[in-house]
């Protein structure tokens, strides 16, 4: 069921999604109806969560049912003792799923407000209390243990510390303030704890601040998958070129067992602190992090490196990830993006950049997978066709797992081309209403097949590199 209007664009860019959603190649496989409600579909679910909150296991430290065991005593704490099943994946073995109870209708909203910035709301969706930095505006006499009604400014229009606000507003749910309206806005930089626990919230997901974080790490249901099909083994070298926040780095090395090593590269250096970090508090030691460009991590001349930094000789890495800087127009909630479409159509060239560049720094007979949290079919399927056309020497793979849908037609590519990819697209099931009753009656095949298919707007191609360039 659909309670938040759909996501809100730039009129240029849902335009260009549209001609992407309903071009020749869709409109004749379905009709011109069946691909705009499609499209249309598309936009109102990426404003609403996914029904299932993701987890992934750190089996390098625990097993799966320890962990289980663990997080269901924490959820019983979390929800009051309410009991809310938690399921493991039969195609992740690594995965936990938790389904989201929502939307919650009879929440009684209350005259003191506080308005968030929309990014601060997308998290809150998903189970995240409102922390300071995320607070836009409070009611003029809030105090500590009031409590608030908490909504999300979506267009980004109200003035940071006003006192009301009657522009577009999305209501979130309820919270109990732990701070005063004068606190929140005393302008002192260290304040930068929870500013509002969120008791009462319309999508009621668990909070995982500091729950096991040596055991689990978050993640998005399409992002365990990608690892799982590249199939990183024991005892290889593997590159993961944008490598940041670390979830699928850190993913990797668990299924090498931490034999073997991992190099993982991002620009930005305090996200490159974050993947070190991580790996620190998962107890992976095969993972080496540096702040590089991936762009030019191709060694031009042949002098042997022997500190093993970037960047690096041809053919180094036995496989290699390109979790690639994306639109991000898969992500879920997002009830606004303010992006121009020069933004949301500057990716393609960069994306072409470091593939060309993983393509020579893998191995012959190595194996590169390609993912993006996006659906434009230029940032997809349009990369996998210049791909194979550009080096002709790389062949499209079979995936496994496969538990996305099949690529989207409209790029060039063969019927059997599109049937390799994994593309997920949270539009093919109906936004759901999942009570606790509901759930008591469910099927775990049923939940299993629903948290396959809600979940975020993702893509991967894997790929195999047929001879030495």
């Amino acid at each position: 069921m659909s309670i938040f209007p759909k996501i809100s664009l730039r009129l240029e860019v849902e335009k260009y999604l549209k001609e992407g959603f309903m071009n020749k190649e869709v409109v004749s496989a379905f009709g011109k109806q069946e691909a705009e409600r499609k499209f249309e579909t598309l936009l109102n679910h990426l404003s609403h969560p996914p029904s299932f909150t993701t987890v992934r296991v750190n089996t390098h430290l625990a097993s799966v049912q320890h962990v289980k065991d663990l997080l269901f005593d924490e959820l019983q704490k979390q929800f009051n003792g309410l009991s809310v099943p938690i399921l493991q994946h039969p195609d992740l073995q690594d995965v936990l799923l938790i389904p989201v109870i929502g939307p919650r209708k009879n929440i009684k909203k209350q005259h003191c407000e506080v308005i968030v910035g929309a990014q601060c709301g997308n998290a809150v969706l998903r189970g995240a209390h409102v922390y300071v930095p995320g607070i836009v505006s409070a009611s003029k006499f809030m105090k500590a243990g009031d409590v608030i009604s908490v909504y999300s400014d979506i267009k980004g229009k109200c003035k940071k510390g006003a006192k009301e606000f009657d522009g577009t507003k999305v209501f979130l749910g309820n919270g109990i303030s732990e701070l005063s309206r004068k606190e929140i806005f005393s302008g002192l930089p260290e304040l930068k704890g929870i500013g509002i626990r969120m008791t009462e919230p319309i999508y009621l997901s668990p909070s995982f601040d500091n729950v096991l974080p040596s055991y689990l790490f978050l993640q998005n249901l399409p992002s365990v998958v990608v690892t799982h099909v590249l199939d990183p083994q024991p005892g290889e070298k593997i590159l993961d070129m944008c490598a940041a926040p670390g979830g699928k780095t850190t993913h990797i090395a668990a299924l090498m067992h931490d034999q073997g090593e991992v190099i993982a590269l991002d620009k930005i250096s305090n996200k490159v602190e974050k993947i070190k970090q991580n790996a620190l508090l998962l107890g992976l030691n095969s993972i080496k992090a540096f702040c590089f460009d991936g762009t030019k991590a191709l060694k031009l001349n042949t002098v042997k490196d022997a500190e093993g930094k970037p960047p690096f000789l041809p053919e180094s890495f036995d496989r290699i990830l390109l979790d690639a800087p994306c639109s991000g127009m898969g992500q879920r909630p997002n009830m606004a993006c303010s992006w121009t479409l020069k933004e949301v159509t500057s990716y393609q060239p960069l994306q072409r950049k470091l593939f060309t560049v993983a393509v020579e720094l893998l191995k012959p007979w190595g194996v590169l997978v390609y993912s993006t949290c996006t659906i434009t079919l230029a940032e997809n399927e349009e990369q996998v066709a210049w791909a194979l056309r550009t080096f002709p020497y790389l062949q499209l793979q079979p995936q496994d797992p496969h538990i996305g849908g099949e690529g989207m037609v409209g790029a060039g590519l063969s019927l059997e081309q599109l049937k390799q990819l994994q593309r997920f697209d949270p539009s093919v099931v109906p936004l759901q209403d999942t009570d606790i009753d509901s759930l008591r009656d469910a099927r775990i095949e049923d939940m299993i097949w629903l948290a396959n298919k809600d979940c975020i707007g993702f893509f991967i191609a894997k790929f195999i590199k047929c001879k030495s360039t």
